[in-house]
């Protein structure tokens, strides 16, 4: 069976994998989908070293078989992907501070001791059943491959505790800062600035439920003007770039909260005098726990935030290579690309 991973800068290639194999409290998944993330882009532009099973980690699908002690799932069944509960054996787990468990955050990269040895751009996986996430009917397919990502705003967003009648300051309207925006809608924020330099994502994050959208050097007068000076009460940082680390700060008010959600690739130069004399409190977030996935499965279910207008494209794994490199040139109009492995 072939598996797409990316193997250096600017290349993704096949590589032969055997099929995957059933283990003890495994199953295996036949994809449906499989979301190109924005970490895959990054490692598709630098071509840093980059863990097979991370390569295509947004996926869902039906359950294809479940391993003779597994009694929560059955063939057939519609599922996405999770983590690992903790483990309460490792030294987080035994400090009591499960959430951030080692061999479950592992999980989510590789290290899944039942899992495939690659990602989802690829027909089959083999995961622990105790990362699959049950998808319901309401929920379509190419939505239920955005569960993932959607779990990682919503945690970011929970971390960030947005208060009502917050202003509050989105950067980037790539899929994390889309549902982040939505997720900061429903926490109760009065005012939501999403900072967006393409049109065409502004245009979806209005549609989504943004108060307004501005570009990168529109936005300081703009908090400035609307909140009398003072400054965001809050600021989810989802673009993920090195520049926007200083400028999330900067968008503040003093005492407010930034929460750092995006991933850069590269390091952030930031003014620590600005930091001190704001007292800002500055959260970063990764991933999730398994706690987040139920309100974002039962809000996705019944309309409350919408995946499917993030979607939109679908590719086979024969031209996967081509969207990756779309992506990471810029500019593209695509929002969030799905792959269908058996194309």
């Amino acid at each position: 069976m072939h598996a797409s991973l990316i193997t250096g800068r600017g290349r993704i290639e096949p590589r032969e994998f055997p099929e995957p194999k059933l283990a003890a409290g495994g199953a295996i998944v036949d994809v449906a989908y499989c979301g190109i993330c924005g970490t895959d882009v990054h490692a598709f532009q630098s071509g840093d070293p980059y863990p097979p099973g991370l390569c295509g980690h947004e996926w869902m699908g039906r359950v294809r078989d479940v391993a003779d002690d597994v009694a929560t799932f059955a063939p057939g069944d519609r599922v996405s992907v999770g983590i690992l509960p903790p483990c309460g054996a490792c030294a987080q787990c035994r400090a009591g501070q499960g959430a951030w468990c080692y061999p479950a955050m592992m999980s989510l990269g590789g290290g899944d001791p039942r899992g495939s040895a690659h990602g989802a751009f690829a027909p089959r996986i083999a995961a622990s059943a105790a990362r699959l996430v049950r998808v319901p009917d309401a929920i379509s397919d190419a939505a239920a491959a955005l569960i993932e990502p959607a779990t990682v705003a919503y945690h970011g967003v929970r971390l960030g505790r947005i208060r009502l009648g917050d202003f509050a300051v989105v950067q980037g309207a790539g899929p994390i800062g889309l549902f982040a925006l939505q997720w900061v809608r429903h926490a109760g924020a009065r005012e939501i600035v999403v900072v967006e330099p393409s049109p065409v994502r502004a245009a979806l994050a209005r549609s989504l439920g943004a108060t307004l959208t501005c570009t990168p050097s529109e936005v300081a007068e703009l908090v400035q003007d609307g909140t009398g000076g003072l400054g965001a009460d809050a600021v989810v940082e989802c673009a993920g770039r090195p520049e926007t680390i200083q400028s999330a700060v900067d968008l503040a008010r003093r005492g407010g909260a930034v929460t750092l959600i995006g991933l850069s690739d590269k390091d952030a130069t930031i003014r620590p005098g600005i930091w001190l004399m704001k007292e800002v409190t500055v959260r970063c977030s990764i991933a999730y726990e398994q706690r987040d996935f139920p309100p974002v499965v039962e809000m996705l279910a019944d309309g409350r935030v919408r995946a499917e207008p993030l979607h939109t494209r679908t590719v086979g794994l024969s031209r996967l290579a081509d969207a990756m490199a779309e992506l990471a040139a810029g500019g593209s109009r695509d929002v969030k690309v799905l792959v269908d492995p058996t194309n």
